[in-house]
Order: structure tokens, then C-alpha cells, then sequence
């Protein structure tokens, strides 16, 4: 970003050549234009839609200015017009013929170009945020414990000794592997209270860390190899996607609201390392308190992006930008967390989840058909309404055939900077990450203070290739 005039200017995503970037925040931008994944249903309109709809990604992830010192509309509306295309608020698909699945890239970039001024989301005054959730302040403290690496702190613990701590919550009936894993604590869970003037107290802990995104960009891969590494102690659910949907009672909100899954239960999913951590903070003779170095994390690919739950509890005020982001929380909460994001080309990421999510019938001609109404609806959502809103608009989100603004990256990671600074965020790229293993995860283990473990005794984490959970992604394709 090069400052000029209180403007912030960002620059698109595959000028490699810029070295300005301020050095705190590591972000490597994709090469946008790599269409490998799509060699094999290559045809010659195919590949001229998906280049003007990588042009499109360009222009609006980086042909946009920021004044930070300036108030006003962010990405403010546009007088050009397009022709009015009505977003459906169900799921049912629209048309698309081969007559009309032109888009008219030229019209969409003088829209976004109208589009330049951008400044910095309005933030919710912590107050207001404490508010919104005032049972998640009152269960987690304001400070942690001063001689742990972790988010710790000591939480009374009126039970008897027969007293099962995880009956009833909301996570063990969904996952065996965690049910497993509080039977197994529940056998000694007694022994592992503290006690203090007549009382007893528990150890509890949040993530260290958090891999927030995206879908489709390797996350699964990342979480599985720093499983690997002697310092890092992750609950047994790799998404328990709780800041984003089951706090407020949604587990897929196609089917509505269920239950709340309250902050206790979220945390039970830390009580493995917590009981690690609470034997190295007892302290031991040999004076080996690595166990005070302790981590843990969780890798929810809904976080940085989705923000539905606001939708439906808000539903009054669906016409105008979320006034409250999952950052929000999370930062109110924990001040000092570290986040991950791993990227990838949006039109390669695009493909991969339109095959993994979709369930029958794909082809070439099917994803053509979906991304061209989707970018139809895209266009005419940003003919009239901000940038920024049309990204999260659930309507939107739920009209689409595919999941196009999920690759809108620089919206959401703008929106994290708003309450992070730079050094809290490590960005990495997928194709960085899958071509040098070692390199990224020394950066991976700096960023997160750990010992460098990318080989020795712990070569295992990097000696693997890249396993990236694609679904029928491998399989080709043909074109009817």
C-alpha cells in the first residue's frame, strides 16, 4: 500500500513487483490470472467468460483507493445503471441461456471504477459489542493468566465428584472423536481441579490462534501438519464454526435456527490442552515447564467471510452493511490473537468449491451456466448497493449458484484490519504453500513463536506433499 495525499492506495493482486508493502503484515497476493485447474474443459467461450471474470476479480480487489482520514459512503453508488435483474430471495435458480450468458465486463468495470472511494468500515463501540453477546463477557475474563503462552484463566467449578462436566453439550452428540475425548477426561477430570480457599477451579482456554480462511484454499492441509508440532494442542474438531453460526444457533442455516451452542461448550473443546497446560503450570522438580508453551488453535474456513447469523437475528436492517463483524468479538475478547489466512486464485478456488459442493450432474457447461448468473446477480446488486454489502448479503450469498464472493478476499481482509494490526495477521498463498512447504512453515512457526520444527525429528510435517481435500476436483470433465 503506498501512502499519497491520506490516500491508501492497494495494489492488485498479481503485481508481484511492488515491494512497499508494510513489512508487518505478510501477504503474498495470487497470481490471478493461473487457470491450471481448468485446462481440461477448456473451450474457447469457457476460457473468454473466465478471463473476463478474472478481470473482474482484479478490478474490484484492487482497483479501488483508501482515504482513511475521510468519512463518507463506503464504495459509494454508482449512476451508471445496468439492466435491473431482480436477486431472488430463495435459492431457486435463474435461467441462463446460452443467448444471455454474456456479461458486459467493460459496463461492470466503469461501475466498480464510480466505486473508488473507500474508507474503513464504521467499528462498533466495544461497549455495543459487549452488549450483543453479554453472556460470551461474562463466562470469559479481560485477562489471562501472565505465565502462560496461551489464553488461560481459572474458572470456578461448583460440581460434585460425581458430576459429569461435558453431559449435555452440544458438540458430543456431532463428533464421536470429541465425544471420545471427553469421556477421557471425564475419568480424572476431578484430579485436575485446583484448589483454593474451599474452592475448586478448572483451567480453561481459548485458541492461541486462528485459521480463519478460505474454503477451498488448503486450511485442511495447514491444520493437520501443525498437529504435528510437540507445542501445538488442537481440539479434535478442525471447524467447529462456532463464532460464526452455532453461538447463535445455526448449524447450516438452510435449516434455521436449532440451538444455541453456549460458550462453555466451545470451550470444553480445549480442555485436552488445557489439562496439558495445567500440568506444566503446576510445576514439576526437573524444572521443565516447556507445558507453559503450550498452544492451541482452531481452523474454522467460515470466519473471515461469513457473517449470516446477522442477517437473521437483524433481519430488520438487512438493507444496509452488518454493523457487527465475527472480528468484532473475537478482538474484544482476545486482543492479542494470532490469525492465519490462506488464499488461493479466486477462479481456481470458484472451480474447486463448485466441485466439492455440488452433488450430481457437473460439467463444464453447468459451471459456465452457474458462474455466469452469478456474476449477472453480482452486477446487479453492485449497480445499486455498496461493495462491501453486496460481499456479505445473505440474499445474495443464497442466490447464487455458486459461491462467488467468498474470492472477494480484500473486502474481508480489510474488514480484519480494522481491529487487527498487521503483525496479528499472516497471510499465505496456497501456491506458495504447496510449492515450498519448508519456507512457509518457517514463517508459520516465527509468526507463532513456536520452535522451528520443519525438520530434525519433526521432518514428518513437511515431508509430505500438499493434500488438498477436492472432492471430484482431480476428475475431468467434459463439455456436453
Amino acid at each position: 500500500m503506498n501512502q499519497n495525499n491520506g490516500k491508501w492506495s492497494v495494489r492488485m493482486f498479481f503485481d508481484s513487483s511492488h515491494t512497499n508493502t508494510p513489512e508487518h503484515l505478510d501477504v503474498k497476493w495470487a497470481p490471478m490470472l493461473s487457470l491450471t485447474n481448468l485446462r481440461s474443459i477448456s473451450r474457447v467461450r469457457l476460457f473468454r467468460f473466465l478471463l473476463g471474470l478474472t478481470l473482474m476479480f482484479l478490478i474490484i480487489m484492487g482497483s479501488y483507493i483508501l482515504p482513511w482520514d475521510r468519512k463518507g459512503l463506503l464504495f459509494t453508488p454508482t449512476p451508471l445503471q445496468l439492466r435491473t435483474l431482480v436477486v431472488p430471495t430463495s435459492t431457486a435458480a435463474v435461467e441462463v441461456s446460452p443467448e444471455n450468458d454474456l456479461i458486459d465486463t467493460r459496463l461492470l468495470v466503469k461501475i466498480i471504477r464510480h466505486k473508488l472511494d473507500y474508507a474503513p468500515r464504521k467499528l462498533p463501540d466495544e461497549k455495543d459489542v459487549i452488549e450483543m453477546d453479554s453472556h460470551l463477557f461474562s463466562v470469559i475474563p479481560r485477562h489471562f493468566l501472565p505465565s502462560l503462552k496461551s489464553p488461560c484463566w481459572y474458572e470456578e467449578f461448583s460440581g460434585e465428584a460425581s458430576t459429569n462436566p461435558y453431559r449435555g453439550n452440544h458438540f458430543t452428540p456431532r463428533s464421536k472423536s470429541f465425544k471420545a475425548v471427553c469421556d477421557h477426561l471425564r475419568i480424572d477430570f476431578h484430579h485436575h481441579l485446583y484448589h483454593r480457599d474451599g474452592k475448586q477451579f478448572r483451567v480453561r482456554c481459548l485458541p492461541y490462534f486462528y485459521i480463519i480462511g478460505q474454503p477451498k484454499c488448503g486450511t485442511t492441509d495447514l491444520f493437520q501438519r501443525l498437529l504435528l508440532h510437540p507445542e501445538v494442542k488442537f481440539n479434535t474438531m478442525k471447524e467447529p464454526h462456532w463464532w460464526t453460526r452455532k453461538r447463535f444457533g445455526f448449524i447450516h442455516f438452510k435449516d434455521g435456527f436449532v440451538e444455541s451452542f453456549p460458550v462453555q461448550d466451545y470451550l470444553d473443546l480445549f480442555d485436552l490442552a488445557a489439562h496439558n497446560i495445567q500440568a506444566g503450570s503446576s510445576g514439576n522438580p526437573s524444572g521443565d515447564h516447556s507445558a507453559l508453551q503450550l498452544i492451541t488453535g482452531e481452523s474454522s474456513a467460515s470466519t473471515m467471510w461469513d457473517n449470516q447469523a446477522w442477517s437473521y437475528l437483524h433481519s430488520s436492517e438487512e438493507d444496509t452493511e452488518p454493523a457487527f463483524l465475527t472480528q468484532d468479538f473475537i478482538h474484544t475478547v482476545q486482543p492479542s490473537a494470532k490469525i492465519i489466512v490462506l488464499l488461493r486464485d479466486p477462479v481456481e478456488r470458484l472451480y474447486s468449491d463448485y466441485l466439492y459442493f455440488t452433488m450430481a450432474n457437473k460439467s463444464a457447461e453447468d459451471f459456465h451456466l452457474k458462474v455466469v448468473e452469478s456474476v449477472q446477480l453480482f452486477q446487479s446488486c453492485l449497480s445499486e448497493m455498496t461493495l462491501r454489502f453486496c460481499a456479505y448479503d445473505t440474499s445474495l450469498y443464497y442466490a447464487m449458484p455458486v459461491r462467488l464472493t467468498l474470492g472477494m478476499y480484500i473486502v474481508f481482509l480489510l474488514d480484519w484490519l480494522t481491529v487487527f494490526h498487521r503483525e496479528q495477521i499472516l497471510v499465505l498463498r496456497l501456491e506458495d504453500y504447496a510449492a515450498n512447504l519448508k519456507g512457509t512453515f518457517k514463517k508459520v512457526f516465527d509468526f507463532l513463536s513456536l520452535v522451528d520444527q520443519s525438520c530434525g525429528s519433526s521432518c514428518r510435517i513437511v515431508d509430505k506433499p500438499v493434500r488438498l481435500v477436492e472432492g471430484e476436483d482431480n476428475k475431468r470433465l467434459t463439455v456436453p
